[in-house]
């Protein structure tokens, strides 16, 4: 059995981001490519955008803190501190609103 503190992770993964030129930082926290399930830790500065990309399986974001915007196409959603988004099955991109951290959670397929 392994243990960690998600609110240690975001308070270092938000210090690495805000001081990064590419306004990110994150570490996979659970699982990798040799499995089925893997969750992820993202922290983004404000206004850090990660462009739109494909989705590569079921996923679900749990905003850890701040507030992000998920988009896809025309449609898009604004999670807050403890909000759970499921990501759809099509491209999209991840608007950090204000400095945010997001624990991804990804199912391949």
């Amino acid at each position: 059995m392994q243990k960690l503190s998600l609110d240690a992770l975001v308070r270092e993964h938000l210090e690495r981001a805000t001081a990064a030129s590419t306004g990110r930082s994150a570490a996979t926290v659970y699982g990798g490519h040799e499995h089925i399930l893997r969750q992820t830790v993202l922290a983004l500065a404000a206004d850090t955008v990660l462009a739109e990309h494909e989705n590569p399986g079921e996923a679900t974001l749990l905003v850890l803190r701040g507030r992000v915007r998920l988009t896809s196409g025309d449609t898009s959603w604004e999670g807050r501190t403890g909000d759970l988004i499921t990501i759809p099955e099509a491209r999209h991109s991840l608007q950090a609103v204000e400095d945010a951290a997001v624990l991804l959670t990804v199912a391949k397929t």
